[in-house]
């Protein structure tokens, strides 16, 4: 079976979309479509600059929505009233819950699959985390701590010669970037209950929160903190890489990711330390992220594999959000249901 994929976006991420596509057998590039022509065609794929015109001319199997947050809802309406039932849309999902449910229940009404291109958990780091937690090796998980440290949110031109359009988003730091990890503990610790959280703004040329700390709360007592500040670095060749370091500890041991991507393990009551993950090699965004991620999403197609981070499923981090938002505004712990 040949997967016929049609692009939406031609963006700076877009690259690594792309190059992920153009990797799996199974797949034909029948259409890149943005706004800017020219950048659609610099993809060497079959440009468009409108999108029903480049899903009537390249009939595709799949559309992978590589937009910011106000784009996917018309794209989605869009790929749907063209017959299209298998959808992939970059992260954050929609421009709020509520519009996601009502993308959601249109989808479904359509019998169309929409994944969320949500790809920090496909990252092999935390795939190595999850199979240790799941083998009992660190025992019962009780803290969790992940520092965000990607040293790129200084200076009047922070973010302007990648991904300009983060100085404007008036939710910055929560709804485009710690999403990935409210869905990463969501992986590796199952759902939260309860979180608290404390946001500021320090580089007063964007308009959202730029650090901030998030704790959340888990059956029997664990706890895991996000601590994100865009401002600081941490001990790596590739910034983008981890984006930061980790700390995973149990009753019996502690898992530790280092900024090049190598995941640790100190037994209880040892010195010593073994790799459990050796360090990162790929060249690319966050240990090939993506193409594990679209992999995934062609297994289901074609062989009918489970999915992760379907779009009702995915709403589950986006009611998190909210409640992370709210908790900040009125200084308490929110409980989720």
């Amino acid at each position: 079976m040949t997967v016929r994929i049609a692009c939406l976006g031609a963006g700076y991420f877009s690259q690594f979309h792309y190059g992920s596509w153009a990797r799996l057998d199974v797949v034909t590039l029948a259409g890149a479509c943005d706004r800017d022509i020219t950048k659609a065609e610099v993809t060497g794929v079959p440009a468009f600059d409108d999108l029903p015109t480049m899903l009537a001319a390249s009939r595709p199997d799949l559309l992978d929505i590589i937009l910011p947050p106000p784009g996917h809802a018309e794209a989605i309406r869009t790929a749907l009233a063209h017959g299209l039932r298998w959808i992939i849309c970059q992260k954050p999902f929609c421009t709020s819950l509520d519009e996601a449910e009502d993308i959601c229940a249109l989808a479904e009404a359509h019998g169309a699959t929409i994944v969320v291109h949500e790809n920090f958990r496909f990252q092999p780091w935390y795939r190595a985390i999850k199979s240790q937690i799941e083998a009992g090796v660190i025992g019962t998980p009780l803290q969790a701590v992940f520092r965000l440290r990607p040293g790129d949110g200084q200076g009047p031109r922070a973010y302007l010669d990648r991904q300009p359009y983060f100085q404007q988003m008036p939710r910055f730091l929560v709804h485009e970037t710690a999403v990935h990890w409210v869905d990463t503990f969501r992986y590796l610790f199952g759902p939260a209950t309860a979180v608290y959280s404390d946001l500021r703004r320090i580089n007063p040329v964007i308009a959202g929160e730029d650090a901030g700390t998030i704790l959340f709360d888990y059956p029997g007592g664990m706890r895991a903190i996000f601590d994100g500040n865009r401002h600081l670095d941490h001990a790596a060749d590739n910034l983008r890489r981890t984006m930061g370091e980790a700390l995973i500890e149990g009753t019996a041991g502690t898992l530790s990711l280092t900024g090049d991507g190598a995941v640790h393990l100190r037994r209880f009551g040892q010195q010593t330390v073994q790799t459990v993950l050796a360090a990162d090699t790929w060249p690319g965004f966050g240990g090939d992220c993506v193409h594990h991620l679209q992999a995934h999403v062609i297994a289901a197609m074609t062989r009918g594999a489970p999915v992760e981070n379907a779009a009702r499923d995915y709403l589950a981090v986006l009611r998190t959000e909210a409640a992370i938002y709210a908790s900040a505004r009125e200084g308490r712990k929110i409980a989720l249901s």
